[in-house]
């Protein structure tokens, strides 16, 4: 007598699929089977809790079990679902940058705090944009400004297009290809704001990442030379040029590198110099404004 094979269901895929990166080390075991099991149905995430028991189809078990498979190699997830949410928008993510974080997200914050403070402000720049995280955010957070995102990878420039265009900012983001400030030197109007999240790992620690970064982001977005502020002290060199009088240069750094930078904004005439703490209450983010 044959027994039927029993169909899979949504519960029991997503207990194995647990199981499979509880084995792999991972501490987001359940949260990940959780997204990587709707990527596979289609559906969204919370749709999984309503119904259990509901059967799988093969050719759908099979495709989460390929997921699982990945995000075992320590694929980032991200990477896996192809997206990211950043502060309620949702941007295509690739290996061709950088998975924008929640510590960004403060620094997007604190610019627009400023923009309140100190603006209204027309002109921003987002140097080292990356696929776009902060330059849409700053679009779509103030609809007066005009952002120009500039990029020297062409692969993470191209994929900023992409999350542009998909969030109808087109108007408003201008994509430039260069390297930090170069392709704004004759530029007419200064800008009010240069923000920034620079490469900041001192390269000798780039080996002791988690795989997750280390094996799949883009090296040139992670190193920032022998003490991780290479990129920063050419920006802070070069800000002043670009900034209006009373313009804001914000940037993104590491554990530890707050002091330095401070001096180094100093030295190029920046007042009211400001470190901001992210959510572990590690000084994150610095800022000044041209004197």
């Amino acid at each position: 007598m044959k027994t039927l094979a029993v169909a899979p269901t949504v519960g029991g895929l997503l207990a194995e699929g647990a199981r499979a990166l509880e084995g792999a080390g991972l501490p987001t075991a359940r949260q990940d089977a959780e997204w990587l099991l709707a990527q596979a149905l289609g559906i969204e995430r919370f749709r999984l809790c309503l119904d259990p028991d509901r059967g799988v189809r093969a050719l759908e078990a099979e495709e989460f079990r390929r997921l699982i498979e990945r995000r075992r190699a320590r694929e980032p997830l991200q990477y896996i679902l192809g997206f990211e949410e950043f502060r309620g928008l949702r941007l295509k993510t690739t290996p061709l940058a950088l998975i924008p974080r929640p510590e960004t997200e403060l620094l997007v914050e604190w610019a627009i705090e400023l923009d309140q403070t100190d603006g209204p402000w027309r002109v921003a720049v987002d140097v080292g944009a990356g696929g776009g995280a902060i330059a849409c955010a700053l679009a779509a957070a103030a609809p007066r400004l005009r952002v120009v995102a500039v990029e020297r990878s062409p692969g993470a420039l191209a994929l900023a297009a992409v999350n542009v265009g998909a969030l109808g900012l087109r108007g408003r983001v201008s994509l430039v290809a260069g390297d930090l400030l170069e392709p704004l030197a004759g530029l007419a109007v200064g800008a009010d704001l240069v923000v920034s999240n620079p490469p900041y790992i001192p390269t000798a620690m780039l080996s002791q990442l988690p795989r997750e970064v280390s094996d799949w982001e883009p090296r040139d977005a992670l190193d920032g030379g022998l003490d991780g502020m290479a990129v920063h002290r050419r920006l802070v060199a070069r800000s002043p040029r670009a900034l209006k009088p009373g313009g804001w240069l914000l940037m993104e750094m590491g554990e530890g590198q707050a002091e330095p930078l401070r001096e180094c904004m100093e030295a190029n005439g920046f007042e009211r110099i400001e470190a901001r703490k992210d959510l572990r209450g590690v000084e994150r983010m610095i800022g000044g404004k041209r004197g």
